[in-house]
């Protein structure tokens, strides 16, 4: 049955080898069902309810994923997204959070609108090889960057903006150590390496991190004070509607720009697998809206997956265990909290040196190729940001293309994107 759902053999592919991918996927993106709640606490949502919203959506919007994409990627409320939606939206501007909702619905529905009616597709098709290629080098250099802040070995400084943390801290000392053994386990080809490594830390943080384990099953809490509670009328409003433009675009170009780079990686991006490319950005634009009305920030696809398809998945029933494990964190949310941030650290630094070989594919004797692609990179971790890397690369590429006389080498999907980003700093600056 699982060779006729997800095609294993076609993909070169065993159902341990994708379990265990799905597996390493979901340990190195299972924070977001604390962090998730954690954020959007701050902007008076009950907590308790947003965790179960952030199980739910990520089970729903994955299985999704993986069942009429057949992609090994998963879904779960963004990182950024969640914390505009609280920290800007609610705080700073001072919309209710029921409003807030209802602006990631009326974004989610022009998302899967544009999807549908084969824009979204458009759009892809708009975007320069070269910039296709930094996207994967730019999601690998953002993944290093929440790896080494997660272990503790990079920190902010007033004065440099990050420097070296504190060495000899446990976090950073197990960090480094699962790190080393992820990249000789996979030297030396040893099945599930990034898995060993993840479960490795983990076991050690016990003994010398001041990790507690704190029992494994708990009855999950209830979502009636999220459930449909979103304000559409209020963020139909006129002051509204640029907190929706700004949804839209960073959904659109964040999910999208993910969704490019993990399945490049995993080789899915070819004639003949387009069509399913194609699936997975329904999928992913259904879950916006879904998401909403089970009351949580805008959900997208996770640059996280790239750590299972390192580890081998390459089909749907990677996505599906992710799924599965997502449902099944609603009732053992305190064996899912053992696993620290610094245990997946080394995972998600090993997958980000491997996606940064990516570099060598672009044009290096066309600066006009290799700089847009370079500047798209190195925005994507220095504004903490995947959608920023693709405005400023899209802008340095047709301004570029512009100016050195080849116009005509511009898809005309490029220069309306290079616009709307070029019209969204100017009008609404960096937020």
């Amino acid at each position: 049955m699982l060779e006729r759902i997800f095609k294993l053999k076609e993909h070169g592919t065993d159902v341990r080898t994708e379990i265990v991918a799905g597996l390493t996927t979901f340990l190195t993106m299972a924070y977001i069902v604390f962090v998730n709640p954690s954020i959007l606490g701050a902007a008076g949502m009950p907590q308790d309810a947003v965790f179960v919203a952030t199980c739910l959506i990520a089970a729903l919007g994955t299985a999704i994923m993986a069942l009429y994409a057949n992609y090994p990627i998963a879904l779960a409320p963004g990182m950024g997204l969640n914390a505009y939606f609280a920290f800007v939206v609610v705080g700073a501007m001072g919309y209710s959070w029921q409003t807030a909702l209802g602006a990631v619905f009326v974004s989610g529905c022009l998302f899967l609108a544009i999807t549908v009616f084969g824009l979204r597709e458009l759009i892809v098709s708009g975007i320069p090889q070269s910039i296709r290629t930094a996207i994967v080098v730019g999601i690998g250099m953002f993944l290093a960057i929440i790896a080494l802040k997660s272990a503790g070995i990079v920190v902010a400084s007033p004065a440099t903006l990050v420097t070296l943390g504190d060495l000899h801290q446990p976090p950073a000392v197990l960090a480094v150590i699962g790190f080393i053994l992820i990249v000789v386990l996979d030297r030396f080809r040893v099945p599930g390496a990034i898995l060993i490594g993840i479960v490795t830390v983990t076991v050690l943080s016990f003994f010398f991190g001041g990790n507690q384990f704190a029992g494994v099953f708990a009855p999950p809490p209830s979502i009636a004070p999220t459930f449909l509670q979103l304000d559409i009328a209020g963020a139909l409003q006129g002051g509204v509607l640029n907190v929706v433009l700004v949804f839209f675009l960073v959904e659109l170009f964040d999910a999208t720009g993910t969704l490019m780079g993990v399945a490049k990686r995993a080789g899915l991006l070819v004639p003949g697998r387009m069509e399913r490319f194609n699936k997975a950005l329904l999928a992913d634009s259904a879950a916006i809206f879904a998401g909403s009305m089970l009351g949580t920030s805008s959900t997208t696809a996770y640059a996280e997956s790239a750590a299972g398809v390192q580890a081998g998945g390459r089909t749907g029933l990677t996505a599906l265990t992710v799924a599965v494990l997502f449902l099944a964190c609603l009732f053992i949310s305190p064996l899912a909290a053992v696993v620290p941030a610094y245990a997946t650290a080394p995972a998600l630094l090993f997958v980000a040196c491997l996606m940064l070989r990516e570099l060598v594919e672009l044009n290096w004797d066309d600066p006009t190729e290799v700089i847009p692609g370079v500047i798209t990179a190195l925005m994507m971790p220095f504004t903490y940001n995947i959608a920023n890397g693709l405005a400023f690369g899209f802008i340095s590429y047709a301004v570029l293309k512009l100016f050195t006389g080849k116009a005509r080498d511009v898809h005309w999907m490029a220069w309306i994107i290079a616009a709307v980003f070029l019209f969204k700093f100017i009008y609404m600056g960096g937020h």
